[in-house]
């Protein structure tokens, strides 16, 4: 196994010395490859190792923050129960047995029915882009169109949704999504942060939806993006794969720190 390049080795001997720790960690694209299908996404066999290793050790929290509703977040990534979940990029929550689930209002039911008719007229017109159903909100998906389709969709979708005063809009890697709850992952990571106590975060993620966490990372904390893009994080690693490695590592060094 690698050991991550000096400067986030020398981050993650930081966070291993917390007092508390926070592990958060987007899914698609950071703990899973990307897939075609969105249901055939699995946690890489090391990461999830990783993060189990984690959440049993004093002192540390997991999390999984993902732009998935939460159902579709417990059936691929199958976490442990140990793991708190932030699903729909934060309109979601699961911190307990006691959590309470989303309620929409009968405005903000009313306005996503609406967001779905406008995204659901698109789909259907252009070959390759589905829709998904999420709690408090709706989404296109453009991954299994042609470029020029899936540009056009997602432009026309975005004009119809800007016209729905409350909703909103956001984009994602071969995604568009309009929520009627108004939040995002760096609000998620900031309640998290409330409610488990944590002196030090680390937040990995590999989308633009992830950039918000990133924004709300303090001193002490680690940010890691996966794969390419501009982005606010300290750290980069290259892919899935590598990010594997990072969390194998601090698992490591984290066992020892509170082993001693």
């Amino acid at each position: 196994m690698e050991t991550p390049e000096t400067g986030l080795q020398q981050a993650l001997e930081g966070l291993a010395d917390a007092d508390t720790l926070l592990v958060a960690l987007d899914f698609d694209g950071t703990l899973s490859p990307l897939v075609e299908r969105a249901e055939d996404a699995r946690p890489l066999n090391g990461s999830a190792a990783a993060v189990r290793a984690l959440a049993a050790l004093p002192g540390t929290v997991t999390a999984f923050i993902s732009g998935r509703a939460l159902d579709s977040l417990r059936s691929v990534a199958t976490p442990d129960p140990e793991t708190l979940l932030i699903g729909s990029h934060g309109a979601e929550t699961w911190t307990g047995p006691n959590a309470e689930p989303l309620q929409l209002t009968a405005e903000q039911a009313e306005l996503l029915a609406r967001a779905r008719s406008a995204v659901e007229s698109v789909a259907t017109r252009h070959p390759g882009c589905r829709l998904e159903d999420k709690p408090a909100g709706v989404v296109l998906h453009t991954r299994s169109a042609e470029g020029p389709v899936a540009a056009a969709a997602t432009d026309e979708a975005r004009r119809h949704l800007q016209m729905l005063d409350g909703v909103q809009v956001t984009d994602g890697k071969s995604v568009l999504e309009a929520s009627v709850v108004h939040t995002n992952k760096g609000e998620g990571i900031r309640a998290l942060r409330a409610l488990t106590g944590a002196t030090a975060v680390l937040f990995a993620g590999d989308d633009v939806t992830d950039e918000h966490g990133f924004a709300a990372l303090e001193a002490g904390d680690v940010g890691i993006k996966v794969g390419p893009g501009d982005t606010a994080a300290a750290f980069r690693v290259a892919s899935p794969e590598a990010f594997t490695e990072v969390l194998a590592e601090l698992a490591r060094l984290r066992s020892t720190a509170v082993g001693r």
